[in-house]
């Protein structure tokens, strides 16, 4: 008789244990959210697009806001399927997190509307302002010689990262000290000063290419740096001192997108 109440007991606790674990998963489930949005499909919790009260998706979430369903009963949102990674990584992180490059602002700042998300709105407006204000402002790179300030040649464009690309570029191979080249250099934000400067004689070269040719003298570091440009889609606006004749002579490029 013990026996026989001991596995009723057991058989009656694994039917509870069971029964709760069934609960546990199937509130698992009702917590996982499939949106389609534009054709993308995206599998989020409940509490992700519920964090931020009155937005579009909480709404919808909540019954607020009526939504259709596509086929296969998923919630339908007629919006930039690509577009909405980002919204849903905003939901996620708390934070505009966006990739290098990015360029498509506007069309975040509408999205981030229609969501309702007033928080994001910002968020891209702030970085798009930014933005604005590193294109207008002239970011250049000075090349000197520490001995001759006349010899030298400085670079101007609107677009700091290109500064920098030419920038690094130089100080990785003068770092790399190449068949004789300067071994003696400072670097500051927009400077890099050698002790011995590039000169028309041989054997003092500098390597600035891509594929590790050599690039000899300040007159071909310039047409150098006007190909660089020219690849990246900059034009070149200007050469800053024309009494000398040429860009060849001259002491300063301009670049602009």
């Amino acid at each position: 008789m013990e026996r026989k109440a001991s596995r009723r007991e057991n058989e009656c606790e694994e039917k509870t244990s069971n029964s709760e674990s069934s609960e546990l998963d199937k509130d698992y489930k009702t917590s996982l959210i499939t949106l389609n949005v534009g054709g993308y499909l995206y599998i989020t919790q409940k509490q992700t697009l519920t964090k931020y009260p009155d937005s579009f998706l909480e709404g919808i979430i909540n019954g607020r806001i009526m939504c259709p369903f596509d086929a296969d009963g998923h919630y339908f949102i007629d919006r930039d399927g690509l577009l909405f990674r980002h919204i849903l990584n905003f939901l996620r992180n708390g934070e505009l997190l966006l990739p290098e490059g990015f360029r498509e602002n506007q069309l975040l700042a509408q999205e981030a509307e229609f969501f309702q998300l007033k928080v994001l709105s910002e968020a891209v407006k702030s970085r798009w302002e930014k933005e604005q204000l590193a294109c207008r402002e002239t970011t250049f790179l000075e090349i000197t010689d520490s001995h001759d300030r006349s010899q030298g040649l400085r670079i101007f464009c609107n677009a700091p990262e290109f500064i920098a690309k030419i920038k690094s570029r130089i100080v990785l191979v003068s770092k790399s000290r190449l068949d004789g080249f300067p071994e003696e250099f400072s670097i500051s934000s927009n400077i890099i000063q050698f002790k011995y400067f590039i000169k028309s004689e041989n054997g003092t070269r500098l390597v600035l290419k891509e594929d590790n040719t050599f690039v000899c003298t300040l007159e071909t570091l310039k047409f150098e740096a006007i190909m660089m440009a020219l690849k990246c889609g900059f034009r070149l606006l200007t050469s800053l001192d024309c009494s000398k004749g040429s860009i060849v002579h001259s002491d300063a490029l301009h670049f602009i997108k």
